[in-house]
């Protein structure tokens, strides 16, 4: 347990940069910046889920957290997110080093979750643009400082963002640490070696697994697939899901749950699907 409450110390220090810096870019929009500047970003982001495929290929959970306290400040588009979270892989890259994976295997990876990212993001782009009726058109996002209590009123948008991030931060590491003690229990017990070895069932499993938030999924599926527990498409699901604690931020920061349920659900049916097609075209 001791080890546990450690390492979600460290995870939670090592957003502590990210969150901060995109909680100040939030408060700068929120209060420094005109509308119209805010809507010309959010338009000129088009081109955001191809830079977020690649961004989140970056092994480290903190560009996740960060993608989702900027969506919620209605600063990047829902598809450049998704982007973010679809191609982020946590700690897949050094477990995978560190076990002797082969190279080409390892790119393999990630230039397949980097198209599939970009393509998810970009198609759900345009159907939520399609749906609202103008292409570009911002989202009426919640002041996020009205939900967070932080007095901006009273002070500086650096102390603002500081205090959403200790916040934050202190949220993580409660949940982080409960979710550790049951990833601890997950990968002890006979659970993670009783994955069904049937077509589809198989990706679907490692999805929900990939979608628990937590840096320590992407280890546990990556280890499953390395001892031959889980093959290419299982591996392709779980990291595809696998947003680590990008999800937390977005359900604690984001005031539409009607938003963060369509997009979890997004992130859920494009992983899976994904994992499914690339484990039936046998790239690993």
């Amino acid at each position: 347990m001791r080890e546990i409450l450690i390492d979600s110390i460290l995870d939670c220090l090592k957003l502590l940069p990210f969150l901060y810096l995109s909680y100040l870019l939030v408060e700068y929009a929120e209060h420094r910046m005109s509308a119209g500047a805010k809507a010309a970003i959010y338009r000129a982001g088009r081109a955001g889920p191809l830079l977020g495929s690649i961004i989140g290929n970056i092994p480290q959970c903190g560009f996740a957290a960060a993608a989702a306290g900027l969506f919620a400040g209605g600063v990047v588009s829902p598809g450049t997110l998704l982007a973010v979270f679809l191609s982020t892989s946590d700690e897949m890259l050094p477990v995978m080093l560190a076990e002797g994976a082969a190279f080409s295997d390892i790119a393999k990876i990630l230039l397949a979750k980097a198209a599939v990212a970009a393509a998810a993001g970009m198609a759900l782009d345009f159907l939520v643009e399609a749906v609202r009726g103008g292409r570009g058109q911002m989202p009426e996002h919640p002041d996020m400082c009205e939900h967070g209590h932080c007095g901006c009123g009273e002070h500086s948008i650096w102390y603002s963002a500081l205090n959403h991030t200790v916040k934050t931060a202190l949220f993580l590491l409660v949940i982080s640490f409960l979710l550790g003690l049951g990833m601890d229990w997950l990968g002890r017990s006979a659970a993670s070696r009783t994955l069904v070895q049937t077509p589809v069932l198989e990706e679907l499993t490692a999805g929900l697994l990939g979608m628990i938030p937590n840096c320590a999924a992407s280890v546990l599926i990556t280890k499953l697939f390395l001892e031959g527990v889980l093959d290419g498409g299982g591996l392709f699901a779980g990291l595809l899901c696998g947003a680590g604690t990008g999800l937390l931020v977005l359900w604690r920061e984001n005031r539409s749950r009607r938003e963060n349920l369509w997009i979890t659900a997004a992130l859920f049916a494009c992983g899976a699907a994904a994992g499914i097609l690339l484990g039936r075209l046998g790239i690993l």
